[in-house]
């Protein structure tokens, strides 16, 4: 079942085109990715699915209906973890989890219950007295996101929710986005970090200045790419001779003592280790990898994607 429809948005502010005839669907309990650069859209689009914004044209569907911000059944069906923290520092998280449970209509036995749902879904069941001011970043994201859970949406919108976060950290709100779509909610997440996509998203939006450039499951859009593999090898007997002749393998660069090789279609490769043995090359840590989604991104656009 489709949850989520939009057709031909288009967002102007002044002379800049935030959105331009973006349309896309989204499928009920997915984890559906809006990947791209800062300043492609993305926030603009969270934005006016949840109503702080309003499209210049264009329409909006939820479940079927047209989207209306003032239709207040409507809005219970979507949480908002926006892209800045919108909590209350000098407050605890469950003063915060509180305040805003109010704000939802919640109260008595019902906002308790989500209170605690929440604060053992974002994991600070243990910090729930604590002031937010002594959180790290990560938990004041995993708070961030609680908070647009209090009224248990069906869809929740994550703008940027790792941005300034360490890697521990990341990976808890991970695992608390994981968990929420194993519940069965819809998750839209926005970002523009490459590897968030892969490793979460079951649909893939990849969007810029406005525009969605392609949009599918991970290995059908990395299937648009030439077949290749990516060798990244460390060698101290690297020269410019030798670096050249590597062009027979497909495209190289080299920086000092690093090599990158993007391989031809017809590389095999025992025949690229027995060359490099018979060059005498005593190279170390090779790696060698897929093309990634910033690969198909550099691809779409000719630019990197965090550019």
């Amino acid at each position: 079942m489709t949850v989520l429809t939009a057709e031909n948005l288009c967002k102007t502010f002044g002379t800049t085109r935030a959105l331009e005839d973006l349309s896309l669907s989204i499928e009920e309990g997915s984890f559906f990715g809006l990947l791209g650069p800062n300043g492609a859209g993305k926030s603009t689009f969270m934005n006016i699915v949840s109503g702080f914004l309003k499209q210049d044209s264009g329409s909006l569907a939820l479940q079927g209906e047209e989207l209306d911000p003032n239709n207040i059944e409507q809005k219970k069906l979507i949480g908002l973890s926006p892209q800045h923290i919108a909590l209350y520092k000098e407050l605890s998280a469950e003063t915060n989890l509180k305040l805003f449970g109010k704000l939802y209509g919640l109260s008595g036995k019902k906002l308790s219950q989500q209170i605690e749902y929440a604060l053992e879904v974002a994991q600070l069941s243990e910090r729930r007295k604590s002031p937010v001011k002594d959180f790290s970043g990560g938990m004041k994201r995993r708070l961030n996101i609680a908070v647009a859970l209090m009224h248990k949406p069906k869809i929740l919108l994550c703008d940027e929710p790792t941005v300034g976060v360490d890697p521990q950290s990341r990976n808890a709100i991970f695992d608390t986005l994981l968990s929420l779509k194993e519940e069965g909610m819809t998750i839209v997440y926005s970002t523009h970090y490459m590897e968030e996509a892969e490793r979460l998203c079951d649909q893939i939006a990849i969007i810029d200045v406005g525009k969605i450039l392609r949009i599918g499951t991970l290995d059908t859009l990395l299937q648009e790419l030439p077949k290749s593999n990516i060798i990244r090898a460390r060698s101290a007997s690297l020269d410019e001779a030798n670096t050249t002749t590597f062009s027979k393998f497909g495209a190289v660069t080299q920086d000092g003592s690093s090599l990158e090789l993007r391989t031809n279609e017809d590389f095999r490769l025992s025949s690229f280790f027995k060359w490099t043995e018979d060059q005498g090359l005593d190279a170390t840590d090779f790696q060698i990898a897929r093309p990634s989604l910033e690969d198909l991104f550099l691809h779409l656009t000719g630019k990197d994607l965090r550019e």
